[in-house]
């Protein structure tokens, strides 16, 4: 029989630091009414000090899905790190969480996809472990962004959504019937690239980044927030169902949703229309903004905790974000 890749344990963590919108609104102008009416978003989680990077937060997250999946830290054979806020330019955060976990040697591969990272590289996972390549694969999302946006007016439309945090989930062959990845779906266009994006430092630019740059801003993210609402209540619902179909399921096969968490009101909408009731819907946007890379194994390991994931929950996954990425996948636990 074939090999399946299954995600065999989950964790997730995030700072202890809470930051309400009436936090914000003594930042800039800004006010809980006008966050929550366009965002659903009611407080987040920024790091606590200096010199906390995406790989620290991840590293309890990887600590809690070790345990929950039976595996010692000796068990894992390849780590893929989905990060837009890794910890230093270079090298990579999987390498520097390899280190804090100490194996070193074992492969560590960062993945550039911002809020569709998880399920990128769930699918190298997936691939990695039918192949026979790898047996435990550590799939981690992690993000620091509360260092990267502008906290002033000029920046507040987007830095309201950002928080910090990480989740962690082990995937490891299915070891029953029915169980593991059954299916995911990639897509990427590039010509949304500039509705959502930090443009400097860059490469391309002598020198990278300047005194201009800094005071124009473009160090910090922007986004056309119309435009990413279009494309992601139309790309997200599309992947799903594609998903589905290749599985050869219907939504109502479905037992949970967990939508990447952008914003409350696309998620709601595209739940809306793919049909699927709001109490079959995770959302943990509220709570702790956008996380990005982060909010599909945080909604993962909370799920599970919460008793919503069991053996057989069937778990639809739809993301979008920057790039324009976006993604699709049906997993069977």
């Amino acid at each position: 029989m074939a090999k399946r890749a299954a995600i065999l344990g989950s964790g997730h963590y995030v700072p202890s630091r809470v930051v309400t919108n009436d936090d914000l609104a003594q930042m800039f102008n800004t006010s809980d009414e006008w966050i929550v009416q366009r965002t659903g978003i009611k407080e987040r989680r920024f790091i606590e000090e200096n010199g906390i990077g995406a790989s620290d937060l991840a590293l309890p997250a990887t600590k809690m899905a070790l345990e929950q999946a039976g595996r010692a830290v000796e068990d894992i054979d390849a780590i893929i790190f989905a990060t837009l806020s890794p910890d230093i330019y270079f090298p990579g955060s999987g390498c520097l969480l390899g280190h804090k976990l100490g194996i070193g040697g074992v492969p560590a591969l960062d993945v550039r996809n911002q809020c569709s990272g998880f399920l990128y590289s769930l699918s190298v996972a997936d691939a990695w472990i039918r192949s026979g390549v790898y047996r435990n694969v550590l799939v981690v999302g992690a993000e620091v962004h509360s260092t990267g946006i502008e906290l002033a007016d000029r920046g507040r439309d987007v830095a309201v959504l950002f928080g910090d945090g990480a989740g962690a989930v082990v995937v490891g062959e299915a070891t029953r019937e029915g169980q593991g990845i059954k299916d995911i779906e990639l897509h990427a266009d590039g010509v949304g690239a500039r509705d959502l994006w930090v443009e400097a430092p860059a490469s391309m630019f002598i020198p990278r980044l300047d005194q201009a740059m800094l005071d124009e801003g473009r160090h910090y993210p922007r986004m056309n927030g119309r435009q990413v609402f279009r494309w992601a209540t139309e790309k997200m619902p599309q992947v799903a169902m594609d998903s589905l179909g290749r599985c050869g399921m219907t939504i109502d096969d479905v037992d949970l949703f967990i939508p990447h968490q952008a914003n409350m009101r696309i998620n709601q909408m595209v739940a809306k229309r793919l049909g699927i009731a709001d109490d079959k819907v995770v959302h943990n946007i509220q709570r702790y903004g956008n996380t990005t890379a982060a909010t599909i194994p945080i909604g993962i390991s909370e799920s599970w905790r919460e008793g919503k994931i069991g053996e057989g929950t069937k778990v639809l996954f739809a993301a979008f974000g920057a790039g324009f990425t976006w993604a699709g996948s049906v997993v069977e636990f």
